[in-house]
């Protein structure tokens, strides 16, 4: 393999980086990358067990005057968001990742990265094989498809695990440290429509150029939904002139903010709909913020696509769902100040046949607002006529007055870096909620790590510098333990 980040050290963090960036490993095509860890176990002479989900725990002893030091769990997940812009020529099933490094940071062609969660892989990996390292004994957990399901989290068996504190390695900032995460739940709206056969000029409506982001993350930065632009201009198009909707498909991941969606109608007046999708994308155009800058909406030709068409009122069902389902924040936190407690992201949408599906998952960080969205969520498809179905749901992990985990990576942070971190509670799904809930409640812990920007987008990138600081803290907290 030919390795174009030997410049950077530690050599073993950034080597291991660029071989599983040669792995396939997108959320439920795991089964390559747990072969090169039970690999790896094994090269170590480690200890490991892997489950039927791929799921890969690897413990290893502790060092020398560790020996009666309990266990600390470092744990991350396995998966990546597979993400690529629509002139990329890419398959994550079979593909590696193209990588390149450009002033400090690391790209990948046209693609996501997986910095979320590779450093994680790497930093646990680079301790495991390190023979000078000082820690407790560990136990490393690669979880599976936490961008999707989290059904390795939920699923593994926790009962081979002994350690009372724990290093999340899924925060995408060296300078902060995630103490608290909300919960969240994926619903699916399922419509099933009647069709007649096309008689007027059909059309596609193009939205893309937006940003995109983290569903979590970033829900409260402005940036625009392009499922949600798209259902405003069919929406307002409605109004002045009804339409016939044939097809509507954006999103690719119901944790991302979508930057596309195509929708085909079949329409009595090509010029006046053009005329009136002009002016809705102005008025859209104006509230923008700079990140979406690169935002267009395009109108083309589409005769001959489909020969049927949904009927006036299914095709209004199915433009009123898409402007009244909850999106973007639904509450901020009233005791931790600029927080968002709930929240509701329309992810993806997608037209097969008669059937269309649209796709959600609202968060929060408390149980009860949960309910309360998925309440709302049921109402609305009941007045849309739409089956739903809630599933997937997981939650959330609650502040800790105390924690011995939170005041040593305080203590090692400032001592290496010369400054405090930023302790957050994030809007963001991480494991450390259903983890901390099957060990029964009391484990200590903090998420940690480097710097990876543009997360779950084509732009990701990683610090390489703060990666080698992240992994530095993580061996002073270990050591100190």
């Amino acid at each position: 393999m030919n390795y174009i980040l030997s410049n950077y050290s530690p050599n073993a963090l950034y080597r291991y980086f660029e071989e599983i960036c040669a792995i396939p490993h997108g959320s439920g095509n795991e089964k390559g990358i747990a072969d090169y860890f039970c690999k790896f176990a094994e090269d170590n002479n480690l200890e490991y067990y892997r489950d039927n989900v791929h799921n890969v725990l690897i413990k290893k002893n502790a060092s020398v005057g560790y020996e009666n030091k309990p266990a600390v769990l470092l744990q991350g997940h396995s998966d990546m968001v597979c993400e690529k812009n629509n002139d990329v020529i890419h398959n994550f099933e079979t593909d590696s990742l193209k990588i390149y490094e450009k002033d400090g940071w690391l790209y990948a062609e046209g693609t996501t990265l997986g910095g979320d969660d590779g450093i994680a892989v790497v930093m646990m990996m680079a301790v495991l094989a390190d023979k000078n390292a000082k820690h407790p004994p560990l136990e490393c957990l690669f979880t599976v498809q936490e961008e999707t399901s989290m059904v390795g989290a939920t699923s593994f068996d926790y009962s081979r695990l002994s350690a009372k504190s724990f290093i999340n390695l899924d925060c995408e900032h060296l300078d902060r440290a995630t103490v608290s995460c909300a919960g969240g739940v994926r619903c699916n709206f399922s419509f099933e429509l009647d069709s007649y056969k096309v008689q007027n000029s059909s059309v596609k409506i193009t939205v893309k150029g937006l940003a995109g982001g983290h569903s979590g993350m970033d829900i409260n930065s402005g940036k625009q939904n392009a499922i949600i632009v798209m259902a405003k201009i069919l929406g307002g198009l409605y109004e002045k002139m009804p339409f016939n909707l044939i097809s509507v498909n954006g999103g690719n991941k119901v944790n991302a903010i979508p930057r596309e969606c195509e929708a085909v109608i079949n329409i009595f007046d090509k010029k006046y709909a053009k005329e009136v999708i002009s002016s809705l994308a102005d008025k859209i155009r104006k509230q923008l913020v700079k990140e979406d800058k690169k935002f267009s909406v395009r109108v083309d030709n589409a005769n001959g696509i489909s020969d049927t068409a949904f009927c006036f009122k299914d095709t209004y069902r199915v433009i009123s769902a898409l402007n009244i389902i909850p999106n973007g924040v639904y509450e901020m936190s009233r005791s931790l100040e600029g927080l968002v407690e709930t929240s509701s992201n329309l992810g993806v949408v997608s037209t097969e046949n008669n059937i269309v599906n649209m796709y959600l998952m609202p968060r929060s960080s408390v149980e009860a607002k949960l309910d309360e969205i998925v309440m709302k969520l049921d109402m609305i498809a009941k007045l849309v006529g739409a089956k739903i179905v809630h599933d997937d749901r997981y939650p959330g992990w609650e502040y800790a007055p105390k924690s011995k985990m939170r005041d040593l990576y305080e203590q090692c942070f400032e001592k290496r870096m010369g400054s405090k971190p930023i302790f957050e509670a994030v809007h963001a799904g991480v494991e450390c909620g259903i983890i901390i809930t099957a060990m029964g409640g009391e484990l200590d812990g903090v998420s940690v790590g480097a710097n990876v920007n543009n997360i779950h987008t084509p732009d990701e990138c990683l610090e390489l510098s703060s990666l080698a600081d992240a992994y530095a803290i993580m061996l002073d907290m270990l050591e100190t333990l």
